[in-house]
């Protein structure tokens, strides 16, 4: 079983006229994901790559029965294109974009839950890799010949570090159940202990991998939840060990501003819950094979 995407659904991409939009709907469809339609306003009618384009999410869902949206539209842009994703049924969403107001994202969360739990739709991202089931769906911009099927959930805020990660366990015939990218940025649509719970309810994941950097609460939450709910093996790794405080690394949400926000005080935390933490991004696949052999 895959969490939030397989073979089957539906996905349309907002902005797929753009020339990375259209690069990554070549790949998604070489690869076997299910797209089938592309929303850009004022191009309703023209084609890329073999499929349709609407003027407006709702048409294109009308018209195709999309369940799922990669949105790859410019940061002035992007939250009104979330919140028309979340008006039109959609019921996830991808953000590639990186660069969105921290201010968008937060009207963005407040106009998603003004839709009840059960209607609400599931956002990860912006600034995010996207997700992966292998040999499934690729809802995003993942390379996705590193991926091999398997047992492992990959969860991780650096997309470079979940693809990593994948290529390390692909070298050692260990391969993903699905791998999510739930962006670097401080306001994002989807945290750390979201992903774990729905991981933790998948029969195919066995093992699960988070990815984690310097910078927000996302580690230590996931840390308290895991210690409370999660049953299966989880391996860490937390990226920026030697990043000085006060100063923003790489990710806009990578800074270190309050206790418990450095590497190594999450990786204290993270320990204090029973997870093993790999040492560094060299040994990521090793210290999971490790785990699994153990379980």
């Amino acid at each position: 079983m895959s969490i939030l995407l397989d073979s089957d659904t539906k996905v349309i991409v907002q902005g797929i006229t753009g020339k990375m939009a259209r690069f990554h709907t070549k790949d998604m469809l070489e690869y076997g994901t299910n797209v089938v339609g592309g929303v850009v306003p004022g191009k309703g009618g023209e084609t890329v790559e073999g499929v349709p384009v609407f003027d407006t999410v709702e048409e294109a869902v009308a018209q195709t029965g999309a369940e799922a949206s990669l949105v790859f539209v410019p940061p002035p842009f992007a939250a009104d294109s979330i919140m028309e994703a979340a008006d039109a049924g959609i019921q996830y969403c991808v953000c590639i974009t990186d660069g969105i107001p921290a201010q968008d994202m937060i009207r963005v969360k407040r106009y998603m839950y003004r839709y009840p739990k059960e209607r609400r739709m599931v956002l990860t991202g912006p600034n995010c890799a996207g997700t992966i089931s292998p040999g499934k769906a690729l809802l995003g911009i993942m390379p996705g010949h590193i991926y091999l099927q398997g047992h492992v959930g990959i969860v991780g805020r650096s997309g470079t570090l979940g693809y990593e990660a994948a290529a390390q366990l692909k070298e050692r015939g260990i391969g993903v159940s699905t791998s999510v990218g739930i962006g670097g940025d401080p306001i994002n649509g989807s945290s750390f202990k979201d992903i774990l719970q729905r991981f933790e309810e998948d029969e195919d994941t066995h093992v699960i991998a988070m990815i984690g950097e310097i910078g927000g609460p996302q580690e230590a939450e996931a840390a308290e939840y895991i210690r409370a709910h999660v049953t299966k093996p989880v391996v860490a790794y937390v990226a920026g060990l030697t990043a000085p405080k006060g100063r923003t690394m790489g990710h806009a949400g990578a800074i270190i501003s309050a206790f418990g926000e450095s590497a190594s005080e999450k990786v204290e935390i993270l320990s204090a819950a029973g997870v093993t933490v790999a040492e560094n991004p060299a040994v990521i696949g090793e210290t999971i094979a490790k785990v699994m052999e153990a379980a």
